[in-house]
């Protein structure tokens, strides 16, 4: 006896669907094939011809592709949205393109400094406001799971509050888009405490860490070993804090100098270490053995003129999983803007336009730790993209600009594009 057809309640067909299910350097791109949604969840995927077999489409939302790309939607597993711009560090970026260096700014009263000084001036209100701007431009582009850290508050009463502003955008956006929440009280020393920095460092792991865990405001504990920032040890004893306390380990390693960063995270199982600029062949074999995921961030590279991207290639071929994010922060990387970061992938770190795409699905999941999101296979969550073009190579082509069409998150529309506002496409 035949099994009973699926009742799917969303079907996109005629479509090229990149399953992101087969592989780092494969996108498992199937043409002319369609997506069936079961309620919340991927019901079937498959070749247009096998689609009525396989389901009874009475009472279902069907649309037609048009023959165009549909994705997993896409996971960013590193932003900074939560800051106050009151002192917006426009005037950097100027400095910067006229040959500044970011350490020199840092050191001048700049950097991580300004932006926490702001940060700690705005309001709840205003701090949420800005956030959710910032994320309904990433939804508008694609991106159905984010990351936000904490990070720019910088004292226990601050880490913990942006945290809990982070925690009411996830509720606030829950049905559009998910919000994982990361701890990075160990992001700087704060000045007023440069002349005791063992007691904030204990204070992090004494006080805020618990707190944090205690409260469920955070899945992950992440820290920034560099120069200006914390020491190798200081960022070893703040996640080791986290893990005691049930949070999962993720840093930023290698961007600026080479600290050993990628070993550091390799030693504490981190779930993922971010930046890699400057991360050697020592480095890469830790990644690969402990099989932490290489965050790739690539607009922080041609923001701050860095001499080098992160080697994107040199790493996938070494057998580590690898992640692209955007990394939008005031910072190092003003942009909310996936598209660009998907070429640079490739432009900068090596990668292909598939293995770019995989990264910013399957491998941010993975980063995340996330397994029911970041590909298109019967079982997962229903988050996928429908794009402007026909094909993956046009998606990274095509580049800083968004293809977006129709964004979906748990089976339900989260964002159609207005006409004419998604590149290389017609509305459906």
């Amino acid at each position: 006896m035949p099994a009973p057809r699926l009742r799917p309640t969303l079907v996109l067909r005629n479509a090229a669907v990149a399953t992101c299910d087969a592989g780092p350097s494969d996108a498992g791109l199937l043409a002319g094939a369609a997506v069936a949604v079961d309620e919340r969840l991927v019901g079937w995927v498959g070749p247009e011809v096998d689609l009525e077999r396989a389901c009874d489409l009475d009472g279902a939302r069907v649309l037609d592709a048009g023959g165009r790309l549909v994705t997993p939607g896409l996971v960013d597993s590193h932003t900074h949205l939560v800051f106050g711009d009151r002192g917006e560090r426009a005037e950097e970026f100027a400095a910067r393109a006229a040959g500044r260096g970011y350490l020199e700014t840092s050191r001048s009263g700049g950097g991580i400094a300004a932006t926490v000084a702001a940060t700690r001036a705005a309001s709840d209100e205003a701090l949420l406001a800005a956030a959710e701007q910032r994320a309904m431009r990433l939804l508008s582009q694609g991106v159905t799971t984010v990351e936000v850290k904490s990070g720019y508050g910088l004292s226990a009463a601050e880490e913990l509050r942006l945290l809990r502003v982070v925690h009411e955008l996830a509720r606030r956006l829950w049905d559009r888009l998910a919000v994982v929440p990361t701890l990075l009280a160990g992001h700087a020393v704060p000045a007023e405490r440069a002349g005791d920095r063992a007691g904030w460092i204990r204070e992090v792991a004494e006080s805020v860490v618990p707190a944090a865990a205690r409260e469920r405001l955070a899945v992950f504990c992440d820290a920034f070993p560099e120069e200006g920032a914390l020491s190798l040890d200081e960022a070893r004893a703040v996640l080791g804090a986290g893990k005691a306390h049930g949070l999962v380990p993720r840093l930023h390693a290698d961007q600026l100098s080479r600290v050993g960063g990628a070993e550091l995270a390799a030693e504490l199982g981190c779930a993922g270490a971010d930046h890699l600029e400057q991360v050697d062949e020592a480095g890469i074999a830790a990644l690969a053995r402990a099989g932490v995921v290489a965050g790739l961030l690539p607009v922080s590279t041609l923001f701050l003129r860095l001499p080098a991207f992160a080697p994107g290639r040199r790493l996938l071929d070494a057998g580590v999983p690898v992640a692209v994010a955007t990394n939008v922060n005031p910072g190092s990387a003003m942009s909310e803007n996936p598209s660009l970061a998907l070429s640079l992938a490739c432009l900068g770190n090596g990668l292909t336009p598939a293995e770019a795409l995989v990264a910013f699905t399957a491998g941010g999941a993975h980063s995340l730790r996330l397994p029911e999101v970041g590909r298109l296979a019967p079982g997962m969550q229903a988050d996928l993209v429908l794009w402007g073009c026909r094909s993956l190579e046009h998606l990274a082509w095509h580049m800083g600009t968004s293809h977006a069409l129709l964004v979906v998150k748990r089976g339900r529309v989260a964002h159609r594009a207005d006409p004419g506002t998604a590149a290389d496409c017609a509305g459906v």
